[in-house]
């Protein structure tokens, strides 16, 4: 083992940046409405708008502007505004609820789930996302439970869920936010 990785004693995973495959799996979900409901959009332009639209939506409810809600309502806001914006019509409110409800449905990274079970063997993961409970537990992901990376505070309690001490190590992947830079 390298002389980096020794003394590390949790792997916690940003699961939208490292884990799953959500542009693909929206770009298909899009993909499949479509054809079911005989809309021609630019669904790769769809799923990056949809998901672009989430920092922003945030920081509308940072500002107090939102009342605070789950990223399944966030979603719902921002599918709302992209539906009007790209043109799109005559869907029902169960289509949109089922289309919302795909980033439920986001299918694994190509070898996240090998490496995940690998790395399990010797090391704690767990997630720290954006997404809700429920969506990562809908997700066909093997990673435990956890919840949003919202502040250091959040994470910290996340940290003593673990049972991670003073001069544990964890490393934590994809998420790009640098809290753990010190650990």
């Amino acid at each position: 083992m390298k002389a980096s990785l020794r003394g590390i004693k949790a792997l916690t995973f940003d699961v939208f940046g490292t884990v799953v495959d959500w542009r693909g799996s929206m770009i298909e979900e899009g993909k499949r409405l479509g054809r079911r409901k005989q809309i021609k959009a630019d669904w790769v332009a769809f799923a990056d708008a949809w998901r672009g639209g989430y920092r922003p939506a945030m920081d509308r409810v940072r500002r107090g502007e939102l009342p605070w809600t789950n990223i399944d309502g966030l979603h719902r806001i921002i599918l709302d505004g992209l539906l009007t914006e790209f043109g799109i019509a005559g869907l029902t409110e169960p289509d949109k609820d089922h289309f919302n409800r795909a980033w439920h449905r986001l299918a694994p990274g190509k070898e996240a789930v090998a490496g995940l079970k690998r790395l399990k063997k010797k090391y704690v993961i767990a997630t720290l996302s954006n997404g809700n409970v429920a969506l990562l537990t809908n997700m066909n992901v093997p990673l435990g439970h956890g919840q949003h990376m919202l502040s250091p505070k959040l994470e910290g309690r996340i940290l003593q869920a673990l049972e991670i001490q003073p001069g544990d190590r964890v490393l934590e992947i994809g998420t790009g936010s640098g809290y753990f830079a010190a650990c």
